[in-house]
């Protein structure tokens, strides 16, 4: 279930909402526990007994942890926390890809499974293992109450696509007693949802419809103007998809008077690929500063030390995206333009007019991305081939046949609106996050982008194919 799905805008979110505000206070963390683990469930019965587990050894990591002031003990019970997340994570998101690598590399000794991955399992073992490694360092204190922990896990609103939400950022508010969403903040909460609902449906499944059909052709047979167009539609349906998520999840939050952390700064506004990575999944970055970067050294062992820190951190962060070679690709590309950058890139930049570095950063995510987004690392390097070498294509695939007037006006207001409106008109990025009263227009707007949203949700027949004609 997602939170633009008929299911979540017309029976589970509103169900939520009546049973929280309906019961008791000391109820109230009890009905979040229970839908949380219902919408999880929805997803697969059978891995919601995965997440309980980990929910459960993380929880008596803690205990132990706290009941083991030795430091060789406290020590141990960290490595094993650390071991069982990476552990649970690796199996089920990379075996696979392991096993199926070796067996390209003519290696046959274990048999590919066909896991299945779990839906939130990178997001909410990322977030157990933050518990452990801040509690073993003194940074929070246990958590007693396995209720209140398991929600902090479980939590619907950030456990399918983040925010990745540490520990520390909602201590305060788990115990039902110290947590209030009043008017202001439900209405906040309701601001921020509309305006994620409608970059994931106006925007994001609109481009993604595209993208998709232009990607069910072999980029070998395809004119460089469509690839090139479709590595565009790309990178507009990734933002606006993560960030509409995002600010839905945030939105849900203050509803329930949760105050998550912000996950997107207008990225593509970015001068440099470090400034990018400082603007996107801003969760994620500050995750793997925290608890790869840091640990490894920081920028405290040298030069030489800290270009590899940084290489391992933007490595580990590709392969985090997805089991398959595109994203390893994708990895060592980041981590090796954020090292020119710290090498001698940066300083050049921010010597040359900013519109350079904004060229610079754009043309650089235009070539991750495409490989970042394509079905296997051989069809984004086939991709990008076809884009470079102006390749002419099959004759019966002419880009007219690829985009229509729709296609145009989704895409030119999604450019506009993914950061540069917003830098030359900043009243209009404080009106859109800002905690401030709604204006009259500001309603209207709101109004119309759920009303549109609706309309697009709830249009179950619409079939972006029947637009091409091949």
């Amino acid at each position: 279930m997602v939170f633009s799905s008929v299911q979540f805008l017309f029976v589970f979110l509103p169900l939520v909402l009546i049973f929280y505000y309906a019961v008791p206070l000391r109820l109230k963390n009890w009905v979040l526990l229970g839908f949380s683990l219902l919408f999880y469930a929805w997803g697969g019965v059978r891995y919601t007994l995965l997440i309980l587990v980990s929910i459960l050894c993380n929880y008596l990591c803690g205990l132990a942890m706290e009941r083991w002031s030795a430091p060789a003990l406290r020590r141990a019970v960290l490595a094993l926390g650390v071991v069982f997340n990476l552990s649970l994570l690796g199996y089920f998101k990379y075996y696979d890809f392991f096993v199926s690598s070796l067996h390209s590399a003519g290696i046959g000794l274990l048999s590919v499974r066909g896991i299945v991955l779990p839906i939130g399992i990178s997001f909410y073992t990322f977030q157990a293992m933050s518990y452990v490694i801040d509690l073993y360092r003194g940074q929070i204190a246990v958590q007693r109450s396995l209720p209140r922990f398991a929600l902090y896990i479980s939590l619907f609103p950030q456990l399918i696509a983040g925010p990745i939400v540490r520990y520390c950022d909602i201590e305060a508010s788990l115990p039902a007693e110290t947590r209030r969403a009043d008017s202001a903040d439900f209405c906040y909460g309701i601001k921020r949802f509309i305006f994620g609902l409608g970059k994931k449906v106006i925007f994001a499944n609109q481009l993604g419809s595209y993208y998709a059909v232009i990607t069910s052709v072999s980029p070998t047979v395809l004119p460089w103007q469509v690839l090139a167009l479709g590595s565009v539609l790309y990178a507009m349906q990734l933002y606006y998809d993560f960030s509409g998520y995002s600010d839905m999840a945030i939105g849900l939050g203050h509803m329930f008077g949760f105050s998550f952390p912000e996950n997107f700064d207008y990225p593509y506004l970015s001068r440099s690929i470090s400034e990018y990575w400082r603007r996107w999944h801003i969760t994620l970055g500050t995750w793997f500063r925290e608890y790869v970067y840091i640990p490894l050294g920081g920028n405290r062992k040298g030069s030489a030390r800290t270009l590899l820190n940084l290489f391992v951190v933007f490595f580990l962060t590709g392969l985090w995206h997805g089991a398959d070679w595109q994203f390893v690709v994708f990895g060592i590309l980041m981590g090796l333009t954020v090292v020119l950058e710290r090498l001698f890139l940066r300083k050049i930049l921010d010597k040359l007019p900013r519109l350079f570095g904004h060229v610079y950063t754009i043309a650089a995510l235009y070539v991750m991305l495409t490989i970042f987004g394509a079905n296997s690392l051989g069809s984004g390097l086939k991709t990008l081939r076809g884009i470079f070498t102006q390749q002419t294509g099959a004759p019966q695939y002419v880009f007219s046949q690829f985009v229509d007037g729709r296609l145009w006006c989704v895409l030119f207001l999604a450019l506009l609106l993914c950061g540069p409106l917003q830098a030359i008109l900043p009243p209009l990025r404080r009106a859109l996050y800002h905690k401030e009263d709604i204006s009259l227009p500001g309603m209207v707007l709101l109004i119309g982008i759920l009303l549109f949203s609706i309309m697009r949700v709830t249009a179950s027949s619409y079939n972006p194919f029947i637009y091409f004609r091949f």
